[in-house]
């Protein structure tokens, strides 16, 4: 059982990094806390923070895609509000304004991708995703869609551009 005190502390932690990125946390505290408890339970039992809403493998060579914040983070928020744990929310969630819906593992796919040879040579010959600039601070980051918010400037999703070299 982790002690209410290292909870808040880590919390903090949390929040800090969250705005730093440009990012928002969900607003209800009792849950915060319990996933707060779980990443700190992954901590101990790991060595790094394992999503708790998933079933992590123990190595983190085969885990690094779901430490938190996971590489599935950006994605959900764009297409669900919420990230798959739903730690880190869009503003109409942060503001009371829409729920937190279920978000399916998109953990499964890509796993399954890199299972199979014949779609692993693939993904390896071209991009797997479009590359996003921020037309404000010109950083880039290549994923689906462009995030919600620029983690550099905090500018809004529509200031990226998709950036073509």
């Amino acid at each position: 059982m982790i002690d209410q005190e290292r909870i808040n502390e880590y919390l903090k932690t949390l929040q800090a990094d969250a705005e730093n990125g440009g990012y928002l946390l969900n607003p209800d505290r009792e849950f915060l806390e319990d996933l707060a408890q779980g990443l700190l339970e992954n901590t101990d039992r790991y060595g790094y923070q394992a999503c708790p809403c998933r079933l992590a493998n123990g190595n983190m060579e085969k885990d690094l895609d779901i430490i938190c914040p996971c590489d599935y983070r950006d994605e959900d928020l764009n297409d669900y509000g919420a990230c798959y744990c739903a730690l880190y929310v869009n503003e109409s969630i942060a503001n009371g304004e829409q729920e937190p819906e279920a978000i399916p593992d998109r953990r499964k796919e890509v796993l399954a991708k890199k299972s199979d040879p014949i779609k692993k040579g693939a993904a390896v010959s071209k991009t797997a995703f479009p590359v996003w600039r921020c037309k404000v601070c010109g950083y880039l980051c290549a994923r689906k869609n462009p995030p919600e918010r620029c983690p550099i400037c905090k500018a809004q999703k529509e200031r990226f551009e998709e950036f073509v070299f």
